[in-house]
């Protein structure tokens, strides 16, 4: 099966009306689709009187197809909230649109006015995985799971006030109403919550029922005679949470940051959109460590895999590209990737004949590929714009006698993190870039092949090394700076012909990585009651229990050379688990890059 999810069969009718052949439906009426989507769905779970007076609110659906029924959501929203209120939307696609097609459907509706060209604008990648996006000004989230249902409905955490039950027809889209599904949806239910549907098929009403629901049909919508409105019968079905993944008791109002490079600047931009009372800390100041070079790169790292791990690679990517997006500091280029050796060609051929990314992202070139949608960003002007009206604090140091006075910290301090664990498994490495002014101003553009290579106008950099650090001042030298010329001369001889010409400088900087190379983000599990309340594990049991946590403290590090990569993904992660918002990942994502696997690891190998 290919990795890419598919695209609908679509088809139009004459009057505009989009059809998907693959199950011979309709996405909706043309006629009657907009006041379907708010009598069925919104006025059938209670909507918008039902987040009144609400903090947050979490509406959850099966089906996202066109959008439509999230734009009637965001246009009642608009009109309704209430200030400092803020909704999150989470849908589940297997056949995600392209953002033309859905603009065409979307065109349909004028009284959205601005709503159908801020979703187009904002429209998922063709990628399988977890796609969030944010509009801070709307306090809105929509976190769309795309691929079979029957996969990604059960690797997804978050409670739902309201769930919109929205699949095609269930007699031609079984796959969304299979029996299997309504256990899921309980569990991901919170109390009080309300279900609307179109349908009242026997099956659909047996399977919720069965599966703890209340159901009742209720007075149907134009040539439909009945619906259903289904009602949350509670009941705590929480599994163990053995990987620390649960947020605080109460929402807090105030967090602190220690760190201010990309890692700490990320969250702290998140957190405080949010609404949160954000304050940094940092002794050096921003941009001062690893995060501080002249030029940085985002590209994707693609396996020709599939797995948990290069799912989240790409979701992490996918997200750094929208939450960087037209901020200062942010140029957009392409990639072209070639391989370093043998090895990486084979790796490269099996990518390509399962891309994991759509045409828009990917394409093959002779000899590799060509990373679409790419960034080279200047960190000091965008870590400066992240942290622009939140308070920041140099000139001191941290430590963890001053964590006494219950405000929430995160830690984004890099290598010195294991000053305040020295338990995580860290090790630094070195990394020096050089750069120079150039002799002509060119367009932004970027090289890789084992090093990279970045233009923009004048300005040059290129590297980087990865050499073991054992520790004590961090300098640069001469053999660093001579791989790195070297690797410049495979990677553009001119670039290094007119370097040599210009006055080179060098940066070297600590790069914190961890043993399986993925972060490490979330709360920060007490280390001692850890190994003992999972000491069983060493003997090959199964442990069901909470992991215990150091209250209050939060953990964003070991990114390795992916910093900004890895940054705006992990405020994300951490904003929803401080708030108890919808996760912006895979539970799968969560428990790989949960410090709380580091312990549950060593146990298993020490037995």
């Amino acid at each position: 099966m290919s990795r890419l999810p598919p695209r609908p069969d679509l088809s139009w009718k004459e009057d505009g009306t989009p059809v998907d052949e693959r199950v011979g439906d309709v996405y909706f009426s043309r006629h009657n689709g907009l006041e379907e989507a708010r009598t069925v769905f919104m006025q059938g779970c209670g909507l918008p009187e039902r987040w009144a007076g609400r903090d947050t609110f979490t509406i959850a659906e099966l089906g996202f197809g066109t959008g439509l029924n999230f734009l009637a959501v965001w246009e009642r929203w608009r009109r309704t909230r209430a200030p400092g209120q803020w909704l999150h939307f989470v849908s589940f696609e297997g056949y995600l649109l392209d953002a033309g097609d859905a603009a065409r459907a979307l065109g349909a509706w004028p009284e959205l006015e601005d709503l159908p060209g801020k979703l187009a604008d904002a429209w998922p990648d063709r990628a399988s995985g977890v796609q969030r996006m944010v509009w801070p000004d709307e306090r809105l989230t929509l976190m769309l799971h795309v691929g079979e249902i029957s996969q990604t409905l059960p690797e997804s955490r978050f409670k739902a006030d309201a769930w919109f039950l929205d699949g095609f027809s269930p007699a031609k889209n079984d796959a969304m109403w299979a029996e299997s599904l309504w256990p899921l949806v309980h569990a991901r239910s919170a109390e009080g919550a309300k279900l609307g549907t179109f349908t009242v098929a026997g099956a659909v009403r047996r399977g919720l029922a069965a599966a703890g629901f209340e159901v009742e049909k209720a007075p149907g919508f134009g040539f439909k005679r009945e619906r259903l409105e289904v009602r949350f019968s509670g009941g705590d079905t929480r599994p163990a949470d053995i990987y620390g993944l649960r947020g605080p008791a109460q929402r807090p109002r105030k967090v602190r940051v220690v760190g201010a490079g990309i890692a700490g600047a990320s969250a702290a931009r998140v957190l405080a959109d949010r609404g949160l009372e954000v304050e940094v800390i940092d002794a050096a100041g921003p941009a001062s460590a690893a995060s501080g070079n002249p030029l940085a790169l985002v590209m994707p790292r693609l396996d020709a895999g599939d797995t948990v791990q290069a799912r989240l690679l790409i979701d992490a990517y996918l997200a750094a590209r929208r939450f960087y997006s037209g901020r200062p500091g942010v140029i957009m280029t392409e990639v072209a990737h070639r391989p370093k050796d043998a090895r990486e060609g084979e790796r490269f051929e099996k990518l390509l004949a399962d891309p994991p990314l759509g045409l828009e992202n990917l394409e093959a070139t002779s000899g590799g590929v060509l990373h679409k949608g790419a960034m080279i960003l200047e960190p000091v002007k965008l870590i400066d714009s992240l942290l622009d009206g939140i308070k920041v604090e140099t000139g001191r140091a941290l430590s963890p006698d001053d964590l006494v006075d219950g405000v929430p910290t995160l830690l984004a301090t890099g290598q010195a993190i294991t000053e305040w664990l020295a338990w995580l498994k860290i090790a630094g490495r070195q990394g020096q870039v050089e750069f120079t002014t150039g002799s002509a101003s060119t367009p932004p553009s970027a090289i890789a092949s084992g090093h990279y290579a970045l233009t923009h106008g004048t300005d040059r950099l290129w590297g980087a090394t990865f050499e073991a650090w054992e520790g004590g001042v961090v300098t640069e030298t001469e053999q660093a700076r001579a791989q790195n010329m070297a690797a410049l001369e495979t990677l553009d001889p001119y670039w290094r012909q007119d370097a040599r010409k210009q006055s080179i400088k060098s940066r070297a900087g600590i790069r914190a990585t961890t043993p399986d190379r993925l972060p490490l983000i979330g709360a920060v599990p007490d280390f001692e009651a850890a190994r003992e309340v999972f000491d069983g594990v060493r003997h090959g049991q199964v442990i069901e229990a909470d992991a215990p946590l150091v209250p209050g403290l939060y953990l964003a590090g070991g990114f390795g050379s992916r910093g900004f990569t890895w940054g705006p993904w992990a405020g994300e992660i951490l904003a929803a688990q401080l708030l108890s918002e919808p996760a912006p990942a895979s539970v799968g994502a969560l428990q790989a890059v949960s410090p709380m696997r580091q312990i549950l690891r060593d146990l298993k190998r020490s037995g």
